[in-house]
């Protein structure tokens, strides 16, 4: 019985984890692609590190409650689009289609906010562990 509830479910799992991944993804493109990213180039962080964390850090200020509300898979292929922007055919027009999924451009500017304030902040916790001093050197 408990199989049979459980085969539903199974598109709406692949479906969550691949709208996930292409978020990350295309965190992981850009981060590759912005040479100017400090902590990459700087600080030597791994890029794939530093956009799972920002993927984690990022969801918890996006709509939905749990990780495959649809909601929230609706946020992660809205915010890819917005990161692939630069991208587009047609960037004006894809702008305006982010503007009508995000709900107006207000909530496209606080969703902006939002992976970059996520950004400052993984930079800055990888920045900081790289910083503190190993119990031997202490």
């Amino acid at each position: 019985m408990k199989k049979i509830l459980l085969l539903p479910l199974v598109p709406l799992l692949l479906a969550g984890c691949a709208d996930k991944n292409n978020y990350e993804a295309a965190i992981l493109a850009e981060l590759q692609r912005d040479t100017k990213t400090v902590g990459t180039r700087d600080y030597k962080v791994p890029a794939e590190k530093l956009a799972t964390c920002i993927v984690d850090v990022s969801s918890k200020n996006m709509p939905g409650i749990f990780e495959l509300d649809p909601a929230r898979l609706t946020a992660y292929r809205n915010y890819t689009k917005m990161l692939t922007l630069t991208q587009s055919q047609d960037p004006k027009k894809t702008m305006e289609e982010l503007q009508t999924d995000f709900g107006s451009p207000k909530e496209l500017v606080e969703a902006r906010s939002n992976y970059t304030e996520s950004e400052l902040e993984c930079l800055s916790s990888f920045v900081m562990s790289a910083e503190e001093p190993t119990p031997s050197e202490k």
